[in-house]
């Protein structure tokens, strides 16, 4: 069981992710950002049997991803998660979204070791 702050991060290319896991008793709290310019874009809550609730600020992008890394992390984690999720990255190019969400996964691969 994580019993403090983990920091962790990934890159390719200009793609650069953090993310920030903090443990909150048997629960988590997550930020991944990255990018020029951090943010918060969406929020997603993971429930154990991995059903997920999200919020969007307008515009923007990242809800699918948010909503993927807490259900994903509360399967695993049986524990309830959130994420917050904020990655922008001027003229961002299909190949640098491939890139964000690669690394997402791998960061997300990354903390589910850290957890086992």
């Amino acid at each position: 069981m994580l019993t403090e702050t983990l920091r962790l991060s990934a890159e390719h290319g200009r793609v650069r992710l953090k993310l920030v896991c903090l443990p909150l008793g048997r629960d988590l709290c997550v930020t991944l950002s990255g990018g020029d310019r951090e943010h918060i874009g969406a929020v997603a809550l993971g429930q154990a049997d991995g059903t997920t609730e999200s919020l969007l600020v307008p515009r923007h992008r990242e809800e699918e991803l948010a909503r993927k890394l807490a259900g994903r992390l509360a399967r695993h984690a049986q524990a309830t998660v959130s994420v917050a999720c904020g990655i922008h990255l001027e003229k961002i190019q299909p190949a640098e979204i491939a890139d964000v969400l690669a690394l997402a996964d791998q960061l997300t691969d990354d903390l589910i070791r850290w957890l086992s």
